[in-house]
C-alpha cells in the first residue's frame, strides 16, 4: 500500500516537473507551487476511494483516484489562481491517466501472466 501510495505521489511530481520543464520554467524552484494542487487532490483520491483497500486495482481505484486528481488539482489551481486554460486540462488528463492507471495496468497484466505461468 506504502508503494502505490509513494509510486502515485512520485508520477504526479514528475508529471508537474515535466510541464514546467516543457515551458522553460525554474524545475526545483516552482515545482512546489504546480505540484501542490494535484498532490492535494490526489491525497482526497486516495481517501475518498479508500484506495489502500486494493491499491493496485486499475478500474477500482485508479480511474476514481485519476478522475479526482484531475478535477480536484483543477479546482485547487483555479481556486489558487493559477491557469486553468482546456488544453492543459487535455494535457493533465492524458499524462495523470497514463501515469495513474497505466503504472496499474501494467501491473494487473504482469500478475495475471505471472499466474498463467505458475498454473
Amino acid at each position: 500500500m506504502l508503494g502505490a501510495a509513494l509510486l502515485d505521489i512520485v508520477l504526479v511530481t514528475v508529471f508537474a516537473a515535466i510541464g514546467r520543464a516543457s515551458h522553460a520554467e525554474d524545475v526545483l524552484g516552482g515545482l512546489g507551487i504546480t505540484a501542490w494542487p494535484f498532490l492535494v487532490a490526489l491525497a482526497a483520491g486516495w481517501a475518498v476511494t479508500l484506495a489502500w483497500r486494493a491499491p493496485a486495482a486499475p478500474l477500482r481505484t485508479g480511474a476514481p483516484v485519476w478522475a479526482i486528481t484531475v478535477a480536484g488539482g483543477m479546482l485547487l489551481r483555479a481556486a489558487s489562481g493559477q491557469g486553468v486554460q482546456i488544453a492543459f486540462v487535455i494535457v493533465a488528463s492524458i499524462v495523470l491517466l497514463l501515469f495513474l492507471i497505466g503504472w496499474r495496468l501494467i501491473g494487473s497484466l504482469v500478475r495475471r501472466a505471472r499466474s498463467r505461468r505458475a498454473a
